[in-house]
Order: C-alpha cells, then structure tokens, then sequence
C-alpha cells in the first residue's frame, strides 16, 4: 500500500532544479530559459520563485522535439 507521504517522497524525487533539468538535458542554463521564454516548457515554482522541473515535463519536451 502507497501512503500519501510514501507518494510525495517518490514524487520529490521527479522534481528537478533548473540547473539539473539543464544537465539532464544535455543544454545550457541559457538554451533552457530560452525554451520556457518560448512557452515549450512551463516550470514549477517553489514559493522562492524558483524553477522546478518534472522528469515527466521535460521528457516530453524532448520526445516532442525529436518530430
């Protein structure tokens, strides 16, 4: 049985900085921004405003890119 807190660990672990979206990505920090800018990718943000990134969102991204 998935407990809600056991669901939220998993899913924390899916969540990714913007500079590990980057690196997953194999682009610059830059090339990622710009994609956003573009409206391709619509990144999370923590209350600090920073960028947070699903490995499912950009997993789309890039599948999307390849057509």
């Amino acid at each position: 049985m998935v407990t809600g807190e056991s669901r939220m660990l998993q899913e924390a672990k899916h969540i990714l900085t913007a500079r590990e979206a980057a690196e997953y990505m194999r682009i610059s920090l830059t090339s990622l921004r710009r994609i956003e800018k573009g409206g391709a990718l619509l990144p999370f943000r923590t209350i600090g405003g920073h960028r947070r990134y699903s490995l499912d969102m950009l997993n789309e991204y890039l599948e999307r890119s390849r057509r």
